[in-house]
C-alpha cells in the first residue's frame, strides 16, 4: 500500500471549536486520577500565546518534542514568541506537576510552515522546544526514542485534545496500517489540540516515543492519525540546537542570536486529510 498516494489533501490538526462526539471519545481513556496518570506525567500541554494548545513530551530534562506547526499562529503565520509558549508538564484538572517557560525553538529544516508542499511539511512537522529550566523530578522523567515500528505492530497513544483539555488521555492497541517517507497512519483517533502528541512502543514495562502525531484522516471510512517518525530527525535537531551543525541553510530557530528566525507566512487552514 501507498500511503501517500492516498493523502489528496493535508491540513495539520491544531486547536479549533467543536466537540467530540460519543463515538469518537469512547475509545480513550482520560486519566484523570494520579494513579492513571503514573508514568505519563511528562506528557503535557503546551500553551501557545494565549490562542490554544498543543500536547508536547519531554524527551531530556530541557527539551520537549511536539509539531512544528504548532509553533505557528494559524492566522498570520508568524512564528509564536518564545515569552507567550509555556509547557505544563502533566496538567489535570487545572494543575501541572511542573511549569516552564519556552527559552528557545527548533523547527526541523525542511519543514515549510503553510507552504504548496503539504505531504512534505508533514513529514517534517517536527520541532524541539528548549526549556528555561531544566525538569529534575522523580516523576517527571524524560521519555527515550525509538526506531519507528512496522505494519502491524501495536502503539498507545497520550493526547490533549478538544473537549479533554484538562486532562490527558490514552488511547492502547492503536495499530499501524502504513508507512511512507516517514510518515506512519495509525488507527488511533485523534482531535485538535493533539497534534504533537507522543506515540509509544511498549516493550515490558519501557514506553518509548516513537512518532507524534502531526494530522488526521479518514481512509475507507476509518478515522485515522497521521504521525511523524521522530528518531531519524533527532540527531540533526539538537545538533542544531547545540550549535554542533554550524551553517544550515533555512534552519528555523529562535531565541538565539546565531541563527535568522524564518517564519512562516501563509495561512495555516484546521484539520483533515481528505481521502480520494
Amino acid at each position: 500500500m501507498r500511503l501517500i498516494a492516498i493523502l489528496v489533501m493535508i491540513m495539520q490538526i491544531y486547536v479549533a471549536m467543536g466537540p467530540l462526539t460519543a463515538q469518537e471519545a469512547k475509545h480513550l481513556e482520560r486519566l484523570t486520577t494520579a494513579d492513571q496518570s503514573r508514568g505519563w506525567e511528562s506528557v503535557g500541554r503546551i500553551e501557545l500565546a494565549g490562542s490554544g494548545f498543543c500536547t508536547g513530551t519531554l524527551v531530556t530534562e530541557r527539551l520537549v518534542l511536539t509539531a512544528a506547526h504548532c509553533l505557528f499562529d494559524r492566522e498570520t503565520g508568524a512564528r509564536h514568541p518564545l515569552e507567550a509558549i509555556e509547557f505544563r508538564a502533566g496538567w489535570r484538572d487545572g494543575r501541572a506537576a511542573a511549569y516552564r517557560q519556552a527559552r528557545r525553538a527548533v523547527i526541523h529544516p525542511n519543514y515549510v510552515f503553510g507552504g504548496e508542499d503539504r505531504i512534505g511539511a508533514t513529514v517534517h512537522d517536527m520541532a524541539l522546544i528548549e526549556l528555561d529550566n531544566p525538569v529534575r523530578l522523580p516523576s517527571l522523567p524524560p521519555f527515550g526514542i525509538a526506531a519507528a515500528p512496522k505494519v502491524g505492530a501495536t502503539v498507545d497513544l497520550v493526547s490533549y485534545a478538544v473537549d479533554r483539555a484538562e486532562a490527558p488521555s490514552r488511547e492502547e492497541r492503536c495499530h499501524v496500517l502504513g508507512e511512507e517517507r516517514g510518515l506512519l497512519m495509525l488507527s488511533c483517533n485523534v482531535d485538535f489540540g493533539a497534534s504533537g502528541a507522543p506515540v509509544f512502543l511498549r516493550r515490558g514495562e519501557t514506553a518509548e516515543v516513537v512518532s507524534l502525531v502531526s494530522a488526521k484522516a479518514e481512509w475507507r471510512g476509518q478515522k485515522v492519525a497521521i504521525a511523524v517518525a521522530v528518531a531519524p530527525h533527532m540527531a540533526l535537531m539538537t545538533d542544531i540546537l547545540e550549535g554542533r551543525v554550524s551553517r544550515a541553510r533555512d534552519v528555523q530557530i529562535t531565541g538565539s542570536a546565531s541563527v535568522a528566525d524564518q517564519p512562516g507566512t501563509a495561512d495555516h487552514p484546521g484539520a483533515k486529510f481528505l481521502r480520494p
